[in-house]
């Protein structure tokens, strides 16, 4: 992505809480939908989908920093989980992200690895732009389980 594009998608109303996601005439598109009592969760939910964004981009922005130093990071596994709460208003809303990220190998051997850690998050567009209003936190771990930020 660059400063010139302007992503966008077209949601189109299936029927009460359903939307079909068209993201570009290419690609598949994706159904959303609401949780019951008001879906049928026939589809991830909008909160769901804002997840998958924010761990879907903290991956990539780890893996393409490993990979610039030519690091083999095997299969990344990453799981973002948000909590809800209320705000102030009383309304429900996503409070905090806390996403975990698991690397396929061991950290043994990774090159400049504790660079990338400081600063991979920084180059994530979604991650930064959703953390300036969610608090998020990021775990990277190994292959073995070890921590290693």
């Amino acid at each position: 992505m660059t400063e010139e594009q302007s992503p966008s998608v077209t949601l189109e109303q299936i029927r009460g809480y359903q939307f079909d996601i068209t993201f570009a005439p290419e690609m598949a598109h994706v159904q959303s939908d609401e949780a019951p009592p008001l879906g049928q969760s026939q589809g991830p939910t909008p909160a769901l989908l804002l997840l998958a964004a924010v761990g879907s981009c903290m991956s990539s922005s780890l893996y393409f920093a490993l990979t610039k130093f030519k690091n083999d990071a095997g299969t990344i596994i990453t799981t973002a989980r948000g909590r809800i709460g209320r705000n102030a208003a009383g309304r429900l809303r996503i409070v905090h992200i806390d996403v975990e990220i698991h690397l396929g190998v061991s950290a043994d051997g990774l090159q400049h690895l504790e660079r990338i850690l400081g600063q991979f998050e920084e180059f994530c567009t979604v991650g930064a732009s959703v953390r300036a209003g969610i608090p998020t936190d990021v775990a990277v771990f190994d292959g073995g389980g070890r921590r290693l930020n």
